[in-house]
């Protein structure tokens, strides 16, 4: 064999190990999960049901100081109440999604609203958030700032055949939040655009899942005239471009003309057959709910900026 033939041959033996040892690890965290379940479970039935169980705690008390000098503190009192708690937050054990970790859980098993909770189940799949990045999507309020999401249904994701189909409206938050170590109050637009790509880059969990960056200040040539997108952006799980439009100024009627000219563009010059139609995202420093009323095109979503300083302010 020839060198390429050695290396391809290695590169085929390592490809392969790597994705057995995924799949154990997804299968080992899954019987993981479903065993923490179980227990919790159990404990519920042995203390005589979830309204008793809460008064029940001198049993797992008891338990888990046995449990803990034989098998570690993996079943210390502590963890045995959160799976007692993972049983009744999630009574149905093979609706519990494999790409969670018990931290994941612990994280969720606060947030009682269930619509909130499988938002951030959702975003976990979606994203492959790690524990540290859930907490931090919590702290920033995500499900508290989706401008157009319904929040009274939300659906869990679960495999390729039962996976509801995402919408803008189901990702875009109000408002975006922008993180940055500078001073703040004397940003102009242009310093904004480059706050927002910085924030974008980070997992573009601010505009939602699903977006890949095609172009900042992206060129659009039109006879002999060039325009300008600020971001021009295709999501994979609508199918189709995004253009963003960001202004460090109120909402006004014009804006709303500059978006869907970009958009109408890409529609006819750069969008393939079977993509969707491109969609907007106007992106402003405050915008006014009453005139929102009024403005009816389902193309193209507003919403407004916020500004935070890392070290200090908060949410």
């Amino acid at each position: 064999m020839h060198e390429q033939d050695y290396f391809n041959e290695i590169k085929s033996i390592i490809e392969n190990a790597e994705v057995n040892k995924k799949v154990r690890e997804y299968k080992n965290n899954y019987e993981d999960l479903m065993a923490k379940w179980n227990i919790g479970k159990l404990l519920i039935e042995v203390q005589g049901g979830e309204k008793r169980a809460k008064y029940g705690d001198e049993l797992i008390k008891k338990w888990s100081e046995i449990f803990s000098k034989e098998y570690g503190n993996g079943y210390n009192i502590r963890n045995m109440k959160y799976m007692r708690q993972f049983y009744t937050t999630f009574p149905i054990g093979h609706a519990v999604r494999a790409q969670l970790t018990w931290t994941h859980i612990k994280i969720l098993l606060p947030i009682k609203n269930e619509n909130e909770r499988n938002y951030y189940i959702n975003q976990v799949i979606l994203n492959n958030l790690s524990s540290r990045e859930l907490i931090n999507e919590i702290k920033n309020k995500a499900f508290e700032r989706l401008s157009y999401a319904d929040k009274k249904n939300i659906k869990l994701v679960t495999d390729d055949k039962n996976k509801y189909n995402l919408t803008l409206r189901d990702m875009i938050k109000d408002p975006i939040i922008i993180k940055t170590d500078k001073d703040i109050n004397n940003l102009n637009e242009k310093a904004i655009h480059k706050l927002l790509i910085e924030m974008i880059e980070d997992r573009f969990l601010e505009l939602g899942s699903g977006f890949a960056l095609i172009g900042h200040e992206y060129p659009l040539k039109i006879n002999n005239k060039t325009y300008h997108t600020d971001l021009l952006f295709f999501n994979y799980e609508i199918n189709a471009f995004v253009v963003v439009e960001v202004k460090n100024e109120e909402y006004k009627p014009s804006q709303l003309g500059q978006v869907q000219f970009y958009m109408d563009y890409i529609d006819k010059n750069i969008k393939k057959e079977h993509h969707s139609k491109t969609e907007g995202i106007l992106i402003v420093k405050e915008k006014d709910k009453y005139v929102m009323k009024y403005i009816n095109d389902k193309g193209i979503y507003i919403t407004s900026f916020k500004l935070l300083n890392n070290m200090r302010e908060k949410i």
